[in-house]
Formats: structure tokens, C-alpha cells, sequence
């Protein structure tokens, strides 16, 4: 091979055009008063004469670069050279053969059909950061050298393996701390959701993304006692460990206030002023919502987060719009509560926009599709669920966090349906409205076909707590019974908002020992204020299995 010839060609390599002296002077032409050269040298500012490129020896050039240097030629890429480089990491080379034969490393790593790539186009290509079976990482940059109708390529390898192993290092890191922000979000979300008598409820949450910086997504779903159950759903702006510690402390308090069983703007106020105390420029959405079985309805409040979306037995799907006010943390703000049917037979979905916001989509047609995808979806929760998350095309690598709650509020019928029935008593007059409230309640906990000791404990709280309302309450005044299948409910609601509150009775006391009772005999007890005005007091009975 002419090296010569080839060099000419090599990335880099530029011809000098700078004209030489075709005639030097000898030492006959010197002239009177003619300086010699060693004396010019000195007395001129001309620079000495360095080496043009055409002039340098090519093979011994090559030889000296750290870089791995190999030079193939014809369509079938025969090795013409390596230089020591690239002997000393891969051993000695045959010219001549073909370069699947001579160079197996290049194969292997997947470079030969590049070289096809270069000869054919005529352009340099580079691939970055290739292991090779020496263990090293190299960066190959393929270029065409051509002279007449001869044509190969050049192979420069550049090892890089520092760099690569500082990369692999950072993304080991990064993975590290992606799955430590991972097990922080997974362990702050409710391990195991509460079940609800009146409602059906599964969940999923998805972590976006294969970077370390996971969301503040979060869902719960809480028991208020009474039949009614809270469900929340929210989102904190921004990525990483903090927001999702954000998240935690904003479900925590949740669950505290959810406690105090107020309405859900309520709720979102208190939530509000948390929010900005965490961080203030943390910003989060947040859906609470608060099911009641006797009422059918879903009541809730909405601080910036996506409409709640209900699909009723007919397969209508309702958008609960308003009202909705700014994000948690924004303050200054007064949230209002809204409500949206749910009744036997309905399935609601409430969602983070994980699920629906594109980059190339309005944020309502993804709204739109996953009303379509919900009116088609039927099943159990978990299977609804599970069908919207494939219907927005949520899949492992997708780069936001989804977190999906669905809920149903089955239509029982038949045998079920004995097991969740229904008693209401007005209570009207005044003192005489006590012995037909005991009565109403015998009657209905014997038609209930209730254990004696279960009918005796039952009818005795009823009379206590209507005791409390006729002493204390104003009207309107109801009494209603609830039994599921698993608890019996007593409920008295009256239109004074005084909540009660057990005391220590004295021995000389006359009064002051009915909720004492109520809370020694029931499993649970509670109050709460109503809307409109007025409260409810209720108390609940575990049914035993069987």
C-alpha cells in the first residue's frame, strides 16, 4: 500500500500551496557585499523552514497516536493497516484479509455495518462510547478516504473509558436515587385501601419517567364512621425526594382533619394554609371528596385539580366542573363545596393529570378521551381502572406520574340487597316523641331479624341519642336507621349546630350520661355539623360475622 498516496487523503491533511524557491542560491552567485546564510539567518526576521505535512513520514505518524488507527479498503473492507495503538490493545493484524476475518472486535461491537454505511455515502459517521471486547470503551469515527476508484475507510477509535465509567457511575446514582424517591412515594401512599361498606374502591399509582425525580402524586380513601367515606386525590408540583415529602405531610394532615368531619371546602382551607406553611413555593392540587349512601350524592372541593368524572348505570359520563378554586399554597382564597350524583350503579374516577396532559394535546381532549375510554369501561374498579390507564397509552417509560382512583357504588339486588336496608322516624312533638322512637326502633332492628343482645343495645342508643337531640336540639328531627352488611347505623339529626361532647357525669348530676352510654355500647361514635345548619349524631354497631 502507498502510504503516500493514501495520506493524502486523511481527515485533516491539507496540501501546502506555499510556492518554493525553484533555484536556490549557491555559494558561486553570492555577490559582492551577499551575507552568508548562517549570518542571514540571524540578520532577517524570516522563521526557519518547518516541514509541510506532504512531507512528514504518514506510517510513522500514525504509529505514534495514542488513538487506534485502522485502514481498510474495497467493498469487502480488506485491512491495508493498523497502527501499534491498536496491535497493543487487540494483537497483531494481517493485511489483506477481509475485515470481518482481521478485525472480529469490529464485528463484534457491531461497527462493520457502518463502514458499508461510509463507503456507500461518502460520509464520516461517528458512534460514541462502544464497549469492545478488551474491556474498554472507544468512540469510533468512520471517514471515506478515496483515490481514483479505490475507495476505504478510516477507522479512528478514541478510548473514552473514563468518561463512559464516570457516566455509568452517574446513572447508577441517579437510578439509586430515583428508586430511593421511588420507596419514599410507594411508602407514604396507603399501603392497603379501607373498605368501605357502600362502595367498591381500587387504586393505581405509576411513577413517570426512568429519571430519579418522581412526582408528589398521592390518594387515599378514609372512613368518616356512619356509613360516609372521604376519598382524596392530589398533586404536588414539582419532582424529587421533596415533593414527595411534601406529599406526605399534605396526606397526613389530611387524614387528621378528615377526622374533625368537617365539609370538604373546609377541609381545603385548612389544607391551604398547611400548604403555604410547608413551603411557599410548593404548589399543590388537591380533590376532597366525601361519599354519603343516604344521600346518593358525592360532595366535593376542588383546589386547581382535574374534574371528578362519573359514569352513571347508563353509561352517561358526567364532568363535575365546578366549583374549583386555585391551588393549595396560594392562599387567599375562600373554596366552595359542589356535589355531582352517585348512585346505585355509578362509577367515579378521579386522576392526576399524569393520566391526561400531553405535550402535543389541549389538556381537554385528553379529558375528553378518557370520558369516552370511562363510558365504555365496565367491570369491577380494578379492571376499570387498569382499562384507562392502557387507554391513554400510560405505559413504563411514560414521563409524568399517573395516579388513578376508581370507585363504585354497587346496584344491589336480590338476596344482597336484604343485607343493606334503610329506616327513617320524623320525630315530631315534643317529650311523647321519645317512646315512638323506642318503639320505630324495636319494630325495625326485630324486622332486621338482629340477635336479641344486638336488638337490646341498638334500641337503647336510639333512645339515648333521641333523648339528647329532644333535650338539647331544636327541630327538624329525624331518626334513621342503616344496616350494611357488616354494621348497623343510628343517625339523629336535629337543627341546633352544638355539637355534643362526653363528659364525666357527677353522682348528684341528673343529666349528662347519654353519650357516656352511647360511646360504652356502640363501636363507634361521632358528630358532625350538616349542611344548612344543624348536626347529626351518630353511632355504629359491628355485626357479627355470619
Amino acid at each position: 500500500m502507498n502510504f503516500t498516496r493514501w495520506s493524502a487523503r486523511l481527515p485533516g491533511t491539507q496540501r501546502r500551496a506555499a510556492a518554493r524557491t525553484d533555484h536556490p542560491v549557491t555559494p558561486d552567485r553570492l555577490g559582492e557585499g551577499a551575507v552568508p546564510a548562517a549570518r542571514a539567518e540571524q540578520l532577517t526576521d524570516e522563521a526557519p523552514h518547518v516541514p509541510a505535512v506532504d512531507e512528514l513520514p504518514v506510517r510513522e505518524v500514525l504509529d505514534r497516536v495514542p488513538a487506534l488507527v485502522a485502514l481498510v479498503h474495497g467493498t469487502d473492507h480488506r485491512l491495508a493497516y493498523v497502527n501499534d495503538a491498536y496491535t497493543t490493545a487487540f494483537g497483531a493484524r494481517d493485511p489483506g484479509a477481509p475485515a470481518r476475518e482481521a478485525l472480529p472486535e469490529l464485528d463484534e461491537i457491531g461497527l462493520l455495518p457502518l463502514l458499508d454505511q461510509v463507503l456507500r455515502s461518502g460520509k464520516a459517521r461517528t458512534v460514541k462510547s462502544r464497549k469492545a471486547p478488551d474491556g474498554h470503551s472507544y468512540t469510533f469515527t468512520c471517514t471515506p478516504v478515496t483515490e481514483g476508484d479505490t475507495g476505504g475507510v478510516l477507522v479512528f477509535a478514541t478510548d473514552v473509558t473514563d468518561h463512559a465509567e464516570a457516566a455509568e457511575r452517574l446513572r447508577a446514582s441517579e437510578r439509586r436515587q430515583r428508586e430511593t424517591a421511588v420507596t419514599l412515594q410507594r411508602s407514604l401512599l396507603p399501603q392497603v385501601l379501607e373498605e368501605p361498606d357502600d362502595l367498591r374502591i381500587a387504586a393505581t399509582y405509576q411513577p413517570g419517567g426512568t429519571e430519579a425525580a418522581v412526582g408528589g402524586d398521592w390518594y387515599d380513601v378514609i372512613t368518616l364512621g356512619g356509613g360516609r367515606t372521604a376519598l382524596v386525590i392530589g398533586d404536588v408540583m414539582g419532582r424529587g425526594v421533596r415533593a414527595a415529602a411534601v406529599m406526605g405531610q399534605l396526606r397526613t394532615a389530611v387524614r387528621a382533619y378528615a377526622r374533625l368531619d368537617l365539609p370538604p371546602h373546609e377541609i381545603l382551607q385548612l389544607l391551604d394554609g398547611l400548604a403555604a406553611e410547608i413551603d411557599a413555593n410548593q404548589i399543590a392540587t388537591c380533590v376532597y371528596a366525601i361519599h354519603d349512601p343516604n344521600e346518593g350524592r358525592l360532595v366535593y372541593a376542588s383546589a386547581g385539580h382535574l374534574p371528578i368524572l362519573v359514569r352513571d348505570e347508563s353509561g352517561a359520563v358526567l364532568r363535575a366542573d365546578e366549583p374549583t378554586g386555585p391551588p393549595l399554597g396560594t392562599g387567599g382564597w375562600m373554596h366552595a363545596s359542589g356535589s355531582i350524583p352517585l348512585g346505585p350503579g355509578s362509577t367515579a374516577v378521579l386522576y392526576t393529570d399524569g393520566l391526561v396532559e400531553r405535550r402535543d394535546e389541549d389538556l381537554d381532549e385528553g379529558i375528553a378521551s378518557l370520558e369516552r375510554a370511562l363510558s365504555g369501561a365496565t367491570g369491577t374498579p380494578q379492571v376499570v381502572c387498569d382499562r384507562l390507564v392502557r387507554s391513554a397509552g400510560v405505559t413504563a417509560d411514560h414521563d409524568d406520574d399517573v395516579a388513578v382512583l376508581v370507585l363504585q357504588h354497587p346496584a344491589r339486588t336480590g338476596p344482597d340487597s336484604d343485607l343493606f336496608r334503610n329506616a327513617a322516624l320524623e320525630l315530631l312533638g315534643g317529650i311523647e316523641a321519645a317512646p315512638r322512637a323506642r318503639a320505630f326502633a324495636s319494630g325495625v332492628l326485630t324486622s332486621w331479624r338482629f340477635p336479641a343482645e344486638l336488638h337490646d343495645l341498638g334500641v337503647l342508643a336510639a333512645s339515648e341519642l333521641v333523648a339528647n337531640s329532644l333535650q338539647h336540639g331544636t327541630p327538624p328531627m329525624r331518626l334513621r336507621l342503616r344496616r350494611t352488611d357488616r354494621r348497623l347505623i343510628i343517625e339523629v339529626t336535629d337543627g341546633d349546630d352544638h355539637l355534643p361532647r362526653r363528659r364525666r357525669a357527677e353522682p348528684g348530676d341528673e343529666s349528662g350520661r347519654g353519650i357516656a352510654i352511647v360511646a360504652t355500647i356502640a363501636s363507634n361514635w361521632g358528630s358532625r355539623r350538616t349542611p344548612g345548619g344543624g348536626k347529626a349524631v351518630w353511632c355504629e354497631f359491628v355485626l357479627p360475622k355470619g
